[in-house]
């Protein structure tokens, strides 16, 4: 039987592991996760826009929970896989002044309280922020450029007739 979902070993064998060059994020952080959402026979991508609040850090099943403010001032909460096909970008947008790895006390609060403060950050931090961001993306062409070199070789190797080693003595 075949998995109507995604499971670490589908994930593995698509190959979305190597292509995932997403900003760094820790909790605290506010971010906009691009989500492709599928209706009947059409496809559309939804902005889940809100704070980080926990970050479980797994392997393949790595996942982060994002809490936003939602209609009628309901708070929802939606747990993402980092390696899901579903996630089709993830946006920063600022950084949240935490010294928590998780957040889940901020379910507790309303109001002011519940706000996570903005980590005010220099010119210079912000440039750091942005090379770092273009040199991963960078790297992460490159391993999927030697990825598909790879694929390449292994598919000459296999295609080359075997040779017998008996018969080539003599």
């Amino acid at each position: 039987m075949r998995a109507s979902k995604y499971t670490k070993e589908t994930i593995n064998t698509l190959g979305i592991a190597e292509q995932r060059n997403f900003p760094d994020f820790a909790a605290g952080d506010t971010i906009a996760v691009s989500v492709r959402i599928l209706e009947g026979d059409k496809e559309r991508i939804q902005v889940f826009q809100g704070d980080v609040i926990a970050i479980h850090t797994n392997g393949i099943s790595s996942t982060f929970t994002v809490r936003k403010l939602g209609a009628n001032n309901i708070f929802i909460e939606r747990i993402f896989p980092y390696y899901a096909p579903v996630i089709s970008s993830i946006e920063f947008i600022r950084k949240g002044k935490v010294r928590r790895a998780k957040l889940f006390y901020v379910r507790d609060r309303v109001g002011k309280a519940a706000r996570i403060a903005e980590d005010i950050q220099t010119r210079e931090q912000k440039m750091a922020r942005a090379e770092i961001g273009r040199n991963k993306s960078a790297v992460a062409e490159q391993l999927a450029q030697a990825s598909k070199a790879v694929q390449a070789i292994e598919s000459v190797e296999v295609s080359a007739p075997e040779v017998d080693s008996d018969n080539t003595a003599e």
